[in-house]
């Protein structure tokens, strides 16, 4: 039985008897707690949860697993070559190969036939999607690393050091990254000549002058981001009580506001990386990429024009996988981008 409460005849507040308790059940139903996630850990679960995104991520591992696992184990070499079995179909086999299962030999097939100097074909493929893949990451990792440390120090510091070095930014902007690819390409093909790493002469003049030009030039929009990010969090409590702790200007950088940034760091690298896989391609394409016999995606794809009535399956494989590539790390970078900043979601 329910306790009556006495009201204060001079109380100006509401008679408590006119309220009804709440019963257990219905105070169960109020109390709505959500768990205390991180902010990290919260829009991992949103991006979970994103179909399309997470399909581009499988995507996306499966290809970069084929790229480095398949040469391992696969029978031919991008180099070599079997004259008696030129432009051959997928699945078709030379007739020097149909001799060698006659006699009881096993014949591993040419899953996307053979090019002009009977290489196979597919084996190419993947070697122009690893080096697709390598570009991509490692301009990324050179975007990120100078963009971070630039953009950051510019916003912190603001006032004139802003202004030159966002003036510095306006006029990398207005520079032409072909032009300057080119040009790198014939001051860097003296040094190659008399290069001793192997690495350095497979990649050739066109390669090395494409992560040059991204260190030079591709950084300039994660600077952009990163300062706006600066700009909007340095007046922040935590910031302020670091500066009267006596913390360094790099400490407060590195330690407080970079990682605060971690979100805009993510879309943004995740959203230049299949931009400089399409430069890349697009070099290739051209004949500024890579140095023969290595093979490119964008020089595949070159190589099939001649031949692009007669076999356009030549042109398909390469342009498909670029396709799949570029197409998978942007819409799983809008995915990023929902996911760490729900706000933006249509």
């Amino acid at each position: 039985m329910e306790k009556t409460v006495k009201k204060n005849p001079l109380s100006f507040q509401i008679d408590p008897n006119l309220f009804q308790r709440a019963s257990d059940e219905e105070k169960a139903q109020i109390v709505t707690q959500r768990e205390s996630v991180s902010f990290m850990r919260d829009a991992m679960r949103r991006l979970v949860h994103n179909r399309m995104a997470m399909v581009c991520l499988v995507i996306l591992v499966v290809i970069t697993l084929v790229a480095i696992i398949v040469p391992m184990v696969y029978p031919y070499t991008y180099t070599q070559q079997d004259v008696t079995a030129k432009y051959l179909s997928p699945f078709e086999y030379s007739a020097k190969e149909q001799a060698r299962i006659a006699a009881g030999q096993k014949v591993f097939p040419h899953i996307m036939g053979t090019d002009n100097l009977g290489r196979d074909y597919a084996i190419r493929v993947i070697y122009g999607t690893r080096i697709s893949l390598m570009v991509g990451f490692i301009s990324a990792l050179i975007v990120v690393f100078i963009g971070i440390l630039y953009g950051a120090v510019s916003g912190y510091f603001g006032g004139k050091v802003d202004l030159i070095m966002m003036r510095i930014v306006d006029i990398i902007y207005s520079l032409p990254d072909v032009l300057i690819v080119i040009l790198l390409s014939v001051a860097i093909k003296d040094v190659i000549s008399t290069s001793k790493s192997d690495l350095i002469v497979r990649l050739g003049a066109g390669m090395i002058s494409i992560f040059i030009v991204f260190g030079l030039l591709y950084w300039v929009g994660m600077a952009r981001q990163v300062r706006g990010q600066i700009l909007s969090i340095k007046e922040q409590e935590y910031v302020l009580a670091s500066k009267a702790a006596g913390a360094s200007a790099m400490h407060i950088i590195l330690k407080h506001m970079i990682p605060n940034c971690i979100s805009v760091i993510i879309i943004t690298a995740a959203m230049q990386i299949p931009s400089a896989i399409f430069t890349e391609s697009f070099l290739s394409f051209v004949g500024m990429g890579v140095s023969i016999p290595m093979p490119s995606l964008g020089s595949l794809a070159s190589d099939a024009r001649s031949g692009l009535v007669s076999y356009p399956y030549m042109l398909l494989f390469p342009a498909l996988t670029i396709f799949l590539i570029v197409l998978s790390f942007n819409l799983l970078g809008n995915g990023l981008r929902d996911a760490f900043d729900p706000k933006l979601r249509s």
